[in-house]
């Protein structure tokens, strides 16, 4: 049987990578489109050798794009799927604010959404989580210009910006800002707070685990047995913040807090959640900055010099490629606080496009 070819163009997202696909390209039953996500991406083996992934969960990304939007309100549907690296599953529950970067410039050059010249402002549905961002993209004389002077943390060299302010993120997952309840919980000894913004994420402070919190990404990968503590611990934190077994889920997602050491506000390490991630990611990046500015969570004590006016603060991420930064658009209820937007710069830059090639038992290209 002869391979399926899909159309497919090849982006960097922020700090990571991925296929953005046509949705209306790939089939619609989600048994047989994890089926094809997996073969493309060469799931099922540390290196991805027989598909396109990079043997890295910032590498095993894929975006789908179909316009126009299911909301009246919105341009682009962003649907995300986070396909894994040496298992053979694909997870949908999360989205990813660093493959969310390249969405714009995709619908771009993909012809779902007309390029204004100057700049061109879209607003895109994060399918999977229900969130609106806003993205505006640099488009001189109509096209996509991934040319420019904005450097990223974790990125070498620097290429134009994609402004993105993302709103509606609050219980993006779980449907509330505190799932369990509480700013704090203890879990098998483990003070902990668990929040939803953007993305469900499980704050613990590195102390408590016998670390420093500035480990480097190599450091906490061959440190196993701390995995193998925080996972349970994580288990555990799923079903209480309603989200039933997670042992399959990448969410929620884990983050060690500690001081910050190099003039940023907080100092992170974001596990994915079964290994560390060599940045930060766009979405856990808004849930840290949140749990920053909230009285009560276990950033108290921690987060430093949060530079802001009246409602607004950028609150300076330190991990273990540098610091990224978040503006955080707030109200103060209390003893609590109202999100109402959280924004970022970021980069993205196509790096190609043409055809994915599937085996035919997988998917023949009809129906699905």
């Amino acid at each position: 049987m002869t391979q399926t070819a899909i159309p497919y163009l090849f982006l960097r997202g922020g700090t990571s990578r991925g296929p953005y696909f046509r949705r209306g390209d790939l089939p619609q039953d989600q048994d047989t489109l994890s089926e094809v996500l997996m073969a493309a991406v060469g799931a099922g083996h540390p290196l991805n050798i027989d598909g396109i992934g990079g043997g890295n969960a910032v590498t095993t990304k894929v975006a789908m794009l179909s316009a126009p939007s299911t909301r009246d309100d919105c341009d682009v549907d962003y649907f995300f799927a986070q396909v894994a690296v040496e298992k053979r599953e694909v997870d949908y529950r999360p989205t990813c604010g660093n493959i969310l970067v390249g969405v714009g410039p995709a619908a771009i050059e993909m012809g779902l959404m007309p390029a204004t010249d100057g700049e061109t402002v879209l607003r895109i549905h994060a399918v999977n989580t229900g969130a609106v961002v806003e993205a505006r993209v640099q488009t001189p004389g109509g096209r996509v210009s991934y040319e420019g002077d904005t450097e990223i943390a974790g990125v070498p060299g620097s290429a134009a910006p994609v402004s993105m302010g993302f709103m509606e993120t609050v219980g993006s997952v779980t449907g509330a800002l505190l799932p369990t309840g509480n700013l704090r919980d203890v879990i098998d000894g483990i003070e902990v707070t668990c929040m939803d913004v953007a993305m469900p994420v499980m704050f613990a402070r590195a102390a408590d685990f016998g670390l420093t919190g500035y480990e480097t990404q190599k450091e906490l990968d061959e440190n196993r047995a701390f995995f193998d503590r925080v996972e349970q611990i994580r288990l555990k934190a799923g079903e209480l913040m309603g989200l039933g077994d997670v042992s399959k889920s990448v969410t929620p997602k884990i983050t060690l807090l500690a001081a910050p050491r190099n003039g940023g506000s907080i100092s992170t390490r974001y596990l994915m959640p079964w290994s560390a991630h060599p940045s930060m990611a766009v979405t856990g990046a808004q849930c840290i900055a949140a749990c920053a500015i909230l009285p009560g969570t276990l950033a108290d004590g921690l987060a430093q010099g949060l530079v802001g006016q009246a409602s607004t603060v950028t609150v300076g991420i330190e991990h273990p490629s540098g610091i990224f930064e978040v503006v955080v658009d707030y109200e103060q209820q209390g003893d609590g606080i109202a999100l109402r937007s959280a924004g970022v710069v970021r980069t993205a830059r196509l790096l190609a496009r043409g055809e994915v090639m599937v085996p035919g038992a997988v998917w023949d290209g009809n129906g699905g």
